[in-house]
């Protein structure tokens, strides 16, 4: 088996206006520079044998202080970078009514069938993080890797591995706050959640 510790990023300078943040390289504010930290001290005593995050600069800006903590060097993967948002990316909810109004009700109905505009197909999304986790627990059969992502990927990551309608993201899961833990474990083919947005202040509940 191998155990995933999926970690959203830090808090962004988009997160007060609730921006949809896709692929715009959207820096961190101090409380989530301080998120990163906290995650760094959790990871400091933590069993974990690798730290992969995505390219942007939000996570791996999340990814590196538990990195040194754990002396590893993070690892950067195309595959864990955020579904791209399209024509939304940078707005907030307000402002795509005003851009495109009947689009924004039908993503709201059902994001994965109707994605916004101009978006990635959240299908194809979650299947490049998905074979991302399976490399790795091909990897590192027993082992356990901190992944540091994004909001709406992790949480079609999820569906898709536990079995969930994609399209039920949005409700299943429907936030995931920065820098909380998410953890699960790939055995045998089969996905299970051992726990799901955790303050990184509670203790590893992994054992190999």
């Amino acid at each position: 088996m191998t155990d995933f510790l999926l970690v959203r990023h830090g808090e962004t300078v988009w997160h007060a206006e609730n921006r949809y943040a896709g692929r715009t390289d959207v820096a961190l504010t101090e409380r989530g520079h301080a998120q990163a930290a906290e995650l760094a001290a959790w990871a400091a005593g933590a069993d974990i044998d690798a730290v992969v995050c995505s390219p942007l600069s939000r996570a791996r800006l999340t990814a590196e202080p538990a990195a040194r903590a754990l002396g590893l060097a993070p690892r950067v993967d195309a595959r864990l970078l955020e579904v791209d948002f399209g024509r939304g990316d940078g707005l907030t909810r307000t402002e795509m009514r005003e851009e495109f109004p009947e689009r924004l009700d039908a993503f709201l109905r059902d994001p994965v069938r109707h994605h916004l505009p101009g978006g990635e197909d959240p299908e194809e999304a979650a299947a490049r993080a998905a074979a991302c986790l399976a490399d790795l627990a091909r990897e590192l059969p027993g082992g356990r890797v901190l992944v540091v992502a994004h909001s709406t990927l992790v949480r079609l990551l999820l569906c898709r591995t536990l079995g969930i309608p994609l399209g039920t993201y949005r409700t299943v899961f429907p936030a995931l706050d920065n820098g909380a833990l998410t953890e699960l474990r790939l055995k045998g083919g089969q996905a299970s959640l051992l726990r799901l947005n955790a303050p990184c202040a509670l203790p590893s509940s992994g054992t190999h």
